[in-house]
């Protein structure tokens, strides 16, 4: 061992330097150049973004396109379908990718596509249709009109769930079950079995603030067929859909459709499938069909028979804000109004929205009813959140009302890619340090031996932590973080493996204390 030693300094004096200080000094000056190369790098990026407000639409439409064609490609999405609206009227619509991976099977726009939420904002059409005649009061307890109903027993007011609570998800519902679904081909058991137990539980007080219910569209789903007397598909078309010229669309599972496949985050298909209830996230639509949906959402003139379907007064109170929305939901919006999103736009206009994520599939409509503006975007994948984001940054810019809310998924994602380019850095720096010290006889491998036993256990115990998190998380089904950075997900847990591994290589190749010295 002493031989070693003196072999290290005589190379060391050999090359008439302190090794560990100046390598530290380059280490330090080269993770920081690289550091500041890094967040410069992206803020180019984003200055590269062209002016789009000069475009006009036939450039902003090439434009669009090239977003498209690239952010499917980048992000590993199969298909995308997209729809304008401007002044009201449908101006440009397309699809891209593949329907059917595997078959070679190409999206097209007249394709029957999954909408998920998006149908909440279409239920409550239906239920504020009741409204507008009468039949329904917006603040009258749901109960009433349930016949003989309840809610599960609590240590809340089952009458103080109105309405206008459940449509505005403040009526304190629980969630509800996530990933139960069924094969077209298989017997989905009655609605009934949907809104009982737990899945329809009171969490908290109805009244004292948002939280994202599929549940409580269930029981307005029940409430529409108690209230009318007809199933809630029959109702939904009738009063609704047909209405609104939405003809290919249906709550009702059509085996004359040919529904394209979804992709899970990883790539595995998924065959279409249908929910228990289908209120919440049960509608099947083309994209054409939610554009005509999305122009009388803004109250267009040439949606004929918007105003016959929905008062003006009923309309304008779905678009009133009525709770305001805290947490991860209130990145993207500020308020929720009944079945809608809400955000006030940097330039005063308001934004009414909605997306949809389930199984292999994520869906958005965005309207601007002061200029008459949408925009509705279907895609087959669960890898979309980025994708979509981008586009509807660049098509709120265009249309000069934005950015929206949702556009703060792209800075998150540049913020994301930084944190990893960091944690890497952090991770080469300690291993390099560790290699340094270790020539420099500052270190040696201690195991099982005194050598600054807290310090040693501290980076052990968050080595482990790190690591023990990463393989957490490859074991869950779903976790919101992999749907918002699909493709950072992965690199953000390689990075947290490398700082965990230099870490964990810290520990056991400590720096030598005077009293391990002496042991030696």
């Amino acid at each position: 061992m002493a031989r070693r030693k003196v072999t290290v300094t005589a190379l060391s004096e050999r090359l008439s330097f302190p090794l560990t200080r100046r390598l530290r000094t380059a280490l330090c000056v080269a993770a920081a150049f690289a550091a500041v190369a890094l967040i410069a790098w992206h803020l180019v990026l984003g200055a590269r973004n062209p002016d789009l407000t000069t475009m006009d639409q036939q450039q902003f439409l090439a434009h669009l396109e090239a977003v498209i064609t690239h952010g499917l490609r980048e992000d590993n999405i199969p298909g995308a379908s997209v729809l304008l609206v401007r002044d009201g009227e449908p101006i440009w619509s397309a699809a891209f990718g593949s329907a059917d991976r595997e078959r070679r099977v190409t999206l097209s726009t007249d394709d029957v596509m999954m909408a998920h939420s998006i149908s909440k904002s279409v239920t409550a059409w239906g239920v504020m249709r009741l409204v507008d005649q009468g039949r329904v009061g917006l603040d009258d307890p749901v109960v009433d009109y349930l016949g003989g109903w309840r809610f599960p027993d609590s240590r809340f007011d089952e009458r103080a769930v109105t309405v206008r609570r459940l449509l505005s998800l403040n009526a304190g519902v629980a969630l509800g079950p996530i990933g139960v679904h069924y094969s077209p081909h298989e017997t989905v058991p009655p609605l009934e079995e949907s809104v009982s137990g737990d899945a329809v539980r009171l969490v908290r007080e109805p009244g004292t603030g948002f939280s994202y219910s599929n549940s409580s569209f269930a029981i307005l789903e029940l409430l529409i067929e108690r209230v009318t007397g007809r199933p809630f598909a029959e109702y939904m078309e009738v009063e609704v859909l047909h209405p609104l010229g939405m003809l290919d669309s249906s709550f009702s599972w059509d085996p004359s459709w040919n529904v394209p496949l979804g992709y899970e985050i990883d790539g595995s298909p998924v065959a279409p499938f249908l929910y228990p209830n289908r209120a919440s996230g049960g509608l099947f639509s083309t994209i054409h069909d939610l554009g005509r949906f999305a122009a009388a959402t803004i109250g267009a003139s040439t949606a004929d028979a918007a105003p016959a379907t929905l008062s003006v007064g009923a309309r304008s109170e779905m678009h009133t804000p009525q709770i305001a929305i805290p947490g991860i939901f209130g990145v993207v919006a500020d308020t929720y109004g009944l079945g809608h999103f809400l955000e006030q736009l940097p330039g005063g206009y308001r934004a009414v929205w909605h997306g949809g994520q389930g199984l292999g599939w994520m869906t958005h409509v965005h309207a601007i009813p002061e200029t008459g503006d949408a925009i509705v975007i279907l895609t087959n994948s669960q890898r979309s959140w980025p994708f979509m984001a981008r586009v509807l940054d660049d098509w709120s810019r265009w249309i000069g009302v934005g950015p929206v809310g949702m556009a703060r998924i792209t800075v998150a994602v540049t913020g994301m890619r930084i944190l990893v380019g960091l944690l890497l850095l952090v991770a080469l720096w300690r291993t390099l340090t560790v290699f340094v010290d270790l020539a420099d006889g500052r270190r040696r491998p201690a195991f099982g031996r005194f050598a600054a036993v807290w310090p040693r256990g501290i980076e052990l115990m968050v080595a482990l932590l790190l690591a023990g998190t990463v393989v957490w998380a490859s074991q869950q089904d779903y976790l919101f973080i992999t749907s918002v950075f699909p493709r950072e997900a992965p690199r953000f847990a390689a990075s947290l493996i490398a700082v965990a591994t230099a870490l964990a290589l810290s520990a056991l190749v400590p720096v030598q204390t005077g009293r391990t010295a002496s042991r030696t």
